[in-house]
C-alpha cells in the first residue's frame, strides 16, 4: 500500500477514529521522550559507575573519593558513597573508625533504595501505555466495525464502497495500537533488566564500602614505620 492510499483512507475516517489516533500519537510522543531520556540517563550512569568504582578502589583515602563524587554525579554508586560518607563524618568527626556500623548501613540501605527509586521513576509509565494501546486501538477497531454496518444497512446492499470506510478505521487504529505498544513494552523489559542490573551493583558497592569502613580499625592500629 502507498502513502497516497493510506493518505486518503485515514482522510475518510470519522471523528472517533480521529480521537483514537490524536491519542495514541500523544501516547507514542511521550513513550519515545522517556525511550530516550532513559537510555540516555542509563548509559551516562553506567560510564560513570564505572570510572568512579575505579577510583575508589585505587584511593587509599576516604577523603580522596568525597573530593570526586562531584565529578560522577550522574553514578548511583557516588550518590551512595556521598551519603554514607556524610554519615562516616558525622558519627566520628571526620576520621578515625566508626564506634559501630549500624547508622553506616542503615544509610546505605536508604541511600542504594533511592537510588534504585530514581532510576524506575516514569517506567510504570512505559508499562501503562504497553498495556493499554492496543486496547485504545481496539476500541478504534469496534467502532470501525460499527460503522462498516452502518454504511451497509445505509447502503442496502453488501457493496465494498459501503463498507471500506469503517473496514479502514478499524485497521487504522490497530495498527496504530499495535505502533505505540510494541516499543513501550520492548524498553520497559529491557530497562527493567538494566535496573536490576544497577541495583545489584549498587548492593555490591554498599558491602564494600562497608567493608572498607569496617577495616578502618586495623589501619588505624598498625604502627607507623620508623
Amino acid at each position: 500500500m502507498g502513502f497516497g492510499a493510506l493518505a486518503e483512507m485515514i482522510g475518510n475516517i470519522g471523528p472517533i477514529a480521529v480521537g483514537v489516533l490524536a491519542l495514541l500519537l500523544v501516547a507514542s510522543l511521550y513513550s519515545w521522550t522517556v525511550i530516550f531520556g532513559k537510555w540516555w540517563t542509563f548509559r551516562k550512569a553506567t560510564n560513570q559507575s564505572r570510572k568512579f568504582i575505579r577510583a575508589f578502589r585505587k584511593a587509599t583515602r576516604l577523603q580522596e573519593i568525597a573530593a570526586l563524587t562531584s565529578e560522577y554525579s550522574a553514578s548511583p554508586l557516588a550518590q551512595v558513597f556521598e551519603d554514607v560518607y556524610e554519615t562516616y563524618k558525622r558519627v566520628t568527626g571526620g576520621s578515625g573508625p566508626p564506634k559501630s556500623l549500624t547508622p553506616l548501613e542503615r544509610t546505605a540501605q536508604t541511600s542504594a533504595s533511592e537510588a534504585v527509586t530514581a532510576m524506575e521513576r516514569r517506567m510504570t509509565w512505559l508499562a501503562t501505555i504497553g498495556s493499554v494501546s492496543p486496547f485504545v486501538g481496539l476500541f478504534g477497531t469496534v467502532m470501525g466495525v460499527v460503522d462498516a454496518f452502518h454504511g451497509l444497512g445505509q447502503a442496502g446492499a453488501a457493496t465494498l464502497r459501503a463498507v471500506a470506510p469503517g473496514i479502514s478505521e478499524a485497521l487504522i487504529t490497530t495498527a496504530a495500537g499495535l505502533f505505540v505498544a510494541v516499543p513501550a513494552v520492548v524498553a520497559y523489559n529491557q530497562f527493567t533488566a538494566r535496573i536490576r542490573v544497577f541495583a545489584a551493583a549498587i548492593d555490591d558497592f554498599c558491602r564494600e564500602l562497608l567493608n572498607s569502613l569496617e577495616e578502618i580499625p586495623v589501619r588505624t592500629q598498625t604502627p607507623p614505620r620508623a
